[in-house]
């Protein structure tokens, strides 16, 4: 039987979830060595004898303050690796899960460094227009075995969770949930054919030219495809028919064959082809977790590795309902059933703070980045008896409030003079730090 809280759901199979109102509390020693999550009652009576202090508020935990035995069962921990969000639990060797969590990473780097190198490439036009150019400089640019900014986010990411799991339950063993993609596959279903498959991989559709837009020339016979060569113009251009500004593919699909004089009249609006193109297709994911992968099993060889048709079969053996924490469970447990004592603990990783210090054409618009009346973007704070997030504040006095979703928090049924919250009514719970944290029932 499968364990969850407040609820009574039917699934297939005839499994039912139960609630049990239980609440882990985390325990650390006295020299930080973490030990087995003791109940609610327990953990209020170490603090009101004085053996022990809060050590974190989300998830609860606290550090005894006395000499205690280091007696700790195994713990698995199962990790449902993810470009996007990474799903985590530990299990006991009854099936008790004693953590869940969800984290959210950051795919916002690639923008926020692009926007960076616009602004420093136009303040160097403006500033040192005389200095002389410089090339490969940067020692991180040129440096053996380079992450990119983006995958060494994720990566942090993933790692930054098993640490902190680690910090607070005596882990034993890892099982994590990867996968390996090909990427050739992926674009080229034909692959599978077992007749295709030896050659396949060896001849692509750039097989014999140097190039896709040799291929392209040579596919539509180095003519212009709009007038058929009557311009008697014979430089040749390849156009992509859905534009790259709109995220058109770079694929022969989506490349045609035009004139100089045909491409230019084109985009200049004067003629229009009813052609259907190709959207560039999203690899980059699966990309990004061949790379964690391998990564993660360097830093962590012990771990066992399964993967996600396992998971699937064995969710619904147990006739779990379909979400990644439970997932992660499943992974946890390696297929057995699971009691649900604990949380789900939703993460959002976020940048560690603003340092955009003006705005506007001509950089005008001072923004304050230090704290306006003792809190911050980001902080967690408590209105009116729920927590919420800073969005924004004002100057003034007022914020906007978020939930972890970044989805903001509408007060306009609030009474007079409360619709806007005032940052004196508001008591903050936890400072900004680099992951955003909320509790979530399940």
């Amino acid at each position: 039987m499968v364990t969850v809280q407040q609820s009574t759901h039917h699934l297939p199979f005839g499994r039912v979830f139960i609630r049990r109102n239980l609440f882990m509390v985390y325990v650390i020693s006295q020299d930080s060595k973490p030990l087995m999550p003791c109940s609610n009652p327990i953990a209020r009576l170490l603090l009101k004898q004085g053996k022990a202090k809060v050590k974190r508020r989300e998830p609860f935990t606290i550090k005894l303050i006395y000499e205690t035995t280091d007696y700790t069962q195994d713990l698995t921990l199962g990790v449902d690796t993810g470009s996007g969000t990474i799903d985590a639990a530990v299990s006991k060797d009854n099936g008790d899960i004693v953590y869940m969590s969800e984290v959210v990473v950051r795919n916002d780097i690639t923008d926020k460094m692009t926007q960076r190198a616009k602004y420093r490439r136009n303040r160097r036009n403006r500033k040192t227009r005389y200095r002389k150019a410089r090339w490969l400089n940067r020692s991180n640019s040129i440096k053996k075995d380079r992450f990119s900014p983006t995958m060494q986010s994720k990566l942090h990411s993933h790692v930054k969770e098993i640490e902190y799991i680690q910090s607070i339950l005596p882990i034993t063993e890892m099982v994590f949930e990867t996968g390996q993609f090909d990427m050739h596959l992926m674009k080229n279903p034909s692959l599978a054919n077992p007749k295709v498959r030896p050659w396949g991989y060896q001849k692509g559709t750039n097989y014999g030219f140097e190039n896709t837009k040799a291929m392209v020339l040579n596919r539509d016979n180095y003519t212009c495809q709009c007038c058929k060569g009557k311009h008697k113009d014979s430089k040749l251009e390849v156009h992509h028919i859905v534009f790259r500004s709109q995220g058109g593919s770079d694929e022969e699909s989506n490349l045609i064959t035009l004139c100089h004089t045909c491409h230019k009249d084109l985009h200049s609006g004067k003629i229009n082809l009813k052609l259907s193109g190709k959207v560039k297709g999203n690899l980059k994911y699966a990309t990004q977790m061949n790379s964690i992968r391998k990564q993660l099993f360097r830093l962590y060889p012990n771990a066992i590795e399964t993967f996600g048709y396992v998971t699937k079969a064995n969710c619904l053996h147990l006739g779990v309902d379909k979400e990644h924490y439970y997932d992660a469970c499943t992974i946890a447990t390696q297929g057995n059933a699971f009691n649900v004592k604990s949380d789900l603990y939703k993460k959002k990783c976020v940048s560690d703070g603003d340092f955009q210090k003006t705005k506007g054409i001509r950089s005008e618009q001072p923004i304050v980045t230090d704290k306006i009346c003792g809190f911050r973007k980001f902080d967690k704070v408590r209105y009116f008896g729920k927590d919420y997030f800073i969005k924004g504040r004002m100057s003034t006095g007022y914020a906007i409030l978020m939930d972890i979703d970044g989805n903001k928090i509408d007060f306009s049924t609030m009474p007079r003079g409360y619709k806007t919250p005032k940052l004196s009514n508001c008591k903050r719970i936890t400072a900004r730090s680099t992951v955003m944290t909320q509790v979530k029932v399940v």
